[in-house]
């Protein structure tokens, strides 16, 4: 694996760059790509971010929000891929992506996830509490300032994929890289705000509705909440609603593990894990070919609902160790 050194050295010769992450972005995938982006423009370096997915709304006080694209409008000398464990996890954008390199561009992957495969020629994978610590690490290390746009950006990955800081994977580095964000201009509350705490009348109302659906499993150890494609439908919403509902069981004190299935479509669902710590909910979901981290991960399941709990609720209850 690179160093640091040695990533910021790869971004110092090249004249232009491309920036892909995961499909289906959060907070830390999209502050990772437009901070990275921003300080590619500040080093008169040609750039665009691409991400296959729609742009959460809530994220619309970054700059250059506006600016992502679906696939690429320019052949660039660099692919870098942020925030994501494997190039599939690109979704329809790893097409530009492995086009770029197949045409003969650097490829440069800067992850977090202990899952990652390090796809790319030079990899920087460190499992910080978010990405953002790791694209701040090299910024600094190019000697690129941490304006108050990146800044802003950086902090929202790093708020938003800590928890606010919670996480049982948050370590000092944490702490330090956001001091200096704060200091560079980002606005916590604001992000926090954003986030976390803003949601419309129809959002709570979906919450409450699938929260007073939450089933539990193995002594209530496992926890799960579904949320069916049509209940979306009913309330005008879309997927990145749910959002932070897999976290709400965590904080039952039975609960080792919360997953949250989200459909969405018919036989297909998608599937976020939390951990206590007594469970490594990575190994959890690579079982049905996903990843993450040992507390966070998450993974796609097909077929049909109760078949998917019953096996699901078999894997967790090996390794939360007996019935």
């Amino acid at each position: 694996m690179n160093t640091v050194s040695e990533i910021a050295e790869v971004f110092r010769k090249i004249k232009s760059a491309v920036i892909f992450t995961h499909t289906r972005p959060d907070g830390d995938a999209i502050g990772s790509a437009l901070a990275l982006h921003r300080a590619f423009l500040l080093q008169k370096i040609k750039s665009q971010v691409v991400i296959d997915g729609e742009i959460p709304a809530k994220f619309s006080y970054l700059k250059d929000i506006d600016c992502i694209l679906p696939r690429p409008t320019f052949d660039a000398e660099c692919c870098v891929s942020v925030d994501a464990s494997d190039v599939t996890r690109l979704g329809d954008a790893q097409k530009s992506f492995l086009s770029g390199v197949k045409k003969g561009a650097l490829s440069v992957n800067i992850d977090h996830h202990i899952s990652n495969t390090k796809f790319c020629k030079y990899n920087y994978v460190c499992e910080n509490s978010s990405n953002c610590e790791n694209v701040a690490a090299i910024l600094t290390e190019m000697g690129v300032p941490l304006t108050g746009e990146i800044a802003t950006a950086l902090m929202t990955g790093l708020v938003t994929d800590s928890g606010g800081f919670t996480h049982g994977d948050v370590r000092g580095n944490a702490f330090r890289t956001a001091a200096v964000l704060a200091d560079g201009g980002a606005d916590v509350n604001q992000i926090t705000y954003e986030t976390f705490r803003r949601q419309s009348k129809a959002r709570a109302q979906m919450y409450l509705e699938t929260l007073s659906r939450l089933r539990f499993f193995h002594g209530d150890r496992l926890a799960v909440a579904l949320v069916p494609e049509n209940v979306l439908k009913k309330y005008g919403l879309k997927q990145d609603a749910t959002e932070g509902l897999v976290d709400f069981a965590l904080t039952i004190d039975t609960v080792e593990v919360s997953v949250c299935i989200l459909e969405v479509k018919r036989g297909q669902y998608k599937a976020s894990f939390r951990s206590k710590g007594k469970v490594n909910v990575n190994e959890v979901a690579a079982v049905y070919g996903g990843g993450g981290h040992v507390l966070a991960s998450g993974c796609m399941f097909f077929g049909e609902i109760e078949e998917i709990l019953d096996k699901l609720s078999y894997v967790v209850l090996q390794r939360l160790g007996g019935a």
